[in-house]
């Protein structure tokens, strides 16, 4: 694991006596890509302007390299900061605004131009210096905000909801533009996003927040799979998660018994079944359940079911074989697809 660039040590602010941001360790290496989730309220913004300096803490302490930034106002602190709506300087042309970060950081123009030539390839608009920024689209002033944000050369990148302006098809490419972007120069980001697929896409280490704490921290497959509790598989969209009591492999939960993989926790624990967990069967086989909903994802149809005593489930069906709303079916369970949480 290369070396901690940004360290939180009991980071906490607290506004009107309240703590949005609650005793938060947090480290994120150099050359590492760390996106935090969370819902609103969660403090996640929070955070990410704490680092910047733009947020004073009530207590702990953050470090660059070790050195403890209390007192270091935000533009000596080597971050760069985008923000969602981009704040590029309307007055200023592309160039104008890529080159704004040397400018204060004494290059000579010279330095400035090659600079801007650089980046502006960089992110794929070798041709756009002389633009003026309110006739780009969504996606140019992105790219344009994120070249400004490098320019300087900042030791750590932070992202606030990046792409949440713009259109699914859009911030799908851009975010595999980053990632690719992000490897190839070293840049060591923090990020905050609502957004769960940008997040697994662009990230080494996902960090999912609740009430000012960080309730999961791990990679995406990690997070994925093993959710930490109710609350991190819930807001990762799954909806069929509920208490049950373990034994050896078996969990006694309000869908009745289903297997659980051998190495399971045991006695009184949460479960949750992954749609794809969910096998529709014959009616007269296994849990009894009425199709009430089925969506089509593109790749499979997700089918709502409602059994006759007990909470809905959802599951993932193959596209030629989802039954229709209204029809009868039966339910059977895959370990395989079954976390037992905590």
């Amino acid at each position: 694991m290369p070396p901690s660039l940004l360290g939180l040590e009991g980071a906490t602010v607290r506004f009107a006596g309240r703590a949005v941001l609650d005793t938060v360790d947090l480290e994120v290496a150099e050359h590492e890509v760390v996106c935090v989730l969370g819902p609103s309220g969660s403090g996640k913004s929070t955070l990410l302007r704490a680092v910047a300096g733009l947020q004073p803490l009530d207590a702990g302490r953050v470090t660059l390299d070790g050195r403890d930034q209390a007192g270091v106002p935000a533009h000596r602190r080597e971050v760069g900061l985008m923000f969602q709506d981009h704040q590029l300087f309307p007055q200023r042309d592309v160039a104008g605004n890529v080159a704004f970060g040397p400018r204060m950081h004494g290059a000579s123009r010279t330095e400035q131009r090659a600079r801007v030539a650089e980046l502006l390839d960089l992110v794929g608009l070798p041709d756009a210096a002389r633009r003026s920024v309110a006739a780009l689209s969504g996606g140019e002033q992105q790219r344009v905000a994120l070249a400004r944000a490098l320019a300087p050369a900042p030791r750590l990148l932070m992202l606030d909801e990046p792409l949440g302006q713009l259109d699914r098809s859009l911030r799908d490419r851009l975010v595999a533009e980053l990632r690719e972007l992000f490897g190839r120069l070293g840049t060591t980001v923090l990020a905050v996003t609502h957004d769960q697929g940008e997040a697994f896409a662009l990230a080494d280490r996902v960090v999912v927040m609740r009430d000012g704490r960080i309730a999961q921290s791990g990679t995406p497959l990690d997070v994925w799979q093993r959710p930490a509790d109710a609350f991190v598989a819930r807001f990762l969209g799954f909806d069929n998660v509920a208490a049950a009591t373990v034994a050896g492999q078996t969990a006694d939960t309000p869908w009745g018994k289903m297997p659980v993989p051998e190495d399971a926790p045991q006695g009184t624990r949460t479960v949750l079944v992954r749609p794809t967990g969910v096998r529709v069967v014959p009616a007269d086989t296994g849990l009894r359940c009425t199709v009430t909903a089925r969506t089509f994802r593109g790749t499979h149809v997700a089918v709502r079911l409602q059994p006759e005593d007990a909470p809905p489930l959802d599951a993932a069906c193959a596209l030629r074989s989802a039954p229709e709303v209204g029809d009868a079916v039966g339910v059977e369970f895959d370990a395989a697809e079954i976390v037992v949480l905590g």
